[in-house]
């Protein structure tokens, strides 16, 4: 989502900056010993484990972009081990989750990552798609720790370490397209606006749009805008000028926000969907608030956190009994969805009596059907694909838990079935 002159060049200066912070992390530090170790209950270690605990990492935006989204994945990450370690942790180990905030600044984040690397087991929180790119040469090559990220860019798939959850923005934005063909009155000759961030994000979910607008008969206008761009009077000009009859959006919060309210202000009155990290239930709280419940949709790799199931209504209690000040919204989802698959695999990895990086990878690949309770199985045994090619739409409503109601159940379109991703 950020670069200098384009995707593959951010790609490539954030590359060399892992140069520059040094990647010889592989020479183990004294606190993680020097090597695969063999504790008294017979469970191999290694890096990431000292005494009793097993450390993971979390990169996190508290204060960048996605502020919003990092604050709740980060607390429904943190929630999870709590309960965890009290029901015994894993394998007679707790668990501890050591979290930096890198604001969403691609130096930052990297320099996090070299930083934690060395000490963890793996991370089960990296927000950014251009800094997981970023890293992934490295962690497919010498790391090796499992990385379950809040990034669904296409160019992360085929990483048997890094695992996508959920459909990718490519498929995603598919099925978001053909939910406006279906039920929205987009049809063959149309034009559909695609405002999307430059970079991982926006550039996969590119892919996606055109792909399906090609089997759809449809002409998609493309306005490209940096994560700092918040005002988006200009895109609404241009989209409504072409005559476009639906949008989509890549983008942040604000971003998404500021579309949706320009357009309502403006009399242009076209259905807008976004990818799933591009709504904030505080949005309806803010002079767009409603126009996002008129005519605003969002893709979404899961049902909502406010969802009719007993994981969710639980999940809810629990996490407004340890949060009572905080808004419920989906980065609460996508935080406790991760952090269950990653916990999921330290217990496979248990049975095996191997809790090194190898082990716990290996145990996830094992996992062929996870769902926590938010209507999506993920299947992660083909490093290749994504997780899952379903999504579920919701539009924003006050009046439910987390903002966010259901108006399409999980479905993966038929062109979303017949898509590969790269080819």
């Amino acid at each position: 989502m950020i670069r200098r002159t384009g995707p593959r060049a951010a790609a490539g200066a954030l590359a060399a900056l892992l140069v520059l912070a040094g990647c010889s992390s592989k020479a183990k530090n004294a606190e993680n010993g020097d090597g695969d170790t063999q504790s008294a209950g017979g469970v191999k270690t290694g890096d990431g484990i000292s005494g009793r605990t097993i450390t993971l990492g979390a990169l996190t935006d508290m204060t960048g972009v996605y502020a919003t989204l990092g604050k709740s994945v980060t607390q429904a990450q943190q929630l999870y081990v709590k309960q965890l370690n009290a029901d015994g942790g894993v394998c007679g180990y707790k668990v501890r989750l050591t979290v930096r905030d890198h604001g969403y600044d691609p130096q930052k984040a990297v320099s996090g990552y070299t930083e934690l690397e060395p000490k963890v087991l793996g991370f089960a929180q990296f927000i950014g798609s251009p800094f997981v790119a970023a890293v992934k040469q490295r962690v497919d090559g010498q790391d090796k720790g499992l990385v379950l990220p809040q990034a669904w860019s296409s160019a992360l798939l085929g990483s048997p370490y890094i695992r996508v959850i959920g459909s990718t923005y490519d498929i995603e934005t598919i099925n978001a397209v053909d939910f406006l063909v279906q039920e929205k009155g987009v049809r063959k000759g149309d034009k559909i606006g695609h405002v999307y961030f430059e970079g991982d994000y926006g550039e996969s979910a590119l892919v996606g749009s055109k792909h399906i607008a090609k089997e759809k008969g449809l002409t998609v206008v493309e306005q490209k805008i940096k994560p700092t761009d918040n005002d988006m009077t200009a895109q609404v000009a241009a989209l409504k000028q072409a005559g476009v009859k639906g949008i989509v959006i890549s983008a942040g919060p604000r971003q998404a926000a500021s579309l949706v309210g320009v357009a309502a202000a403006g009399g242009f009155d076209v259905p807008i969907i976004g990818n799933n990290s591009a709504f904030a239930p505080q949005l309806l709280a803010t002079q767009a608030g409603p126009a996002l419940m008129k005519n605003y949709y969002v893709a979404s790799p899961s049902l909502p956190i406010g969802a009719d199931t007993p994981e969710a209504k639980k999940l809810v209690a629990d996490y407004q009994a340890a949060y009572p000040k905080d808004a419920l919204d989906n980065g609460i989802v996508a935080g406790w969805t991760a952090v269950s698959a990653f916990g999921e695999a330290l217990k496979k990895a248990c049975e095996t009596k191997d809790l090194t990086r190898e082990g716990v990878d290996k145990a996830l690949l094992a996992i062929d059907s996870f769902d926590v309770g938010f209507g999506i199985a993920q299947d992660f045994t083909d490093p290749k694909s994504a997780s899952s090619r379903q999504s579920v739409i919701l539009q924003p409503d006050k009046g439910v838990t987390g903002g966010m109601k259901v108006v399409r159940e999980a479905e993966a379109s038929e062109v979303a079935e017949a898509y590969t991703p790269g080819a």
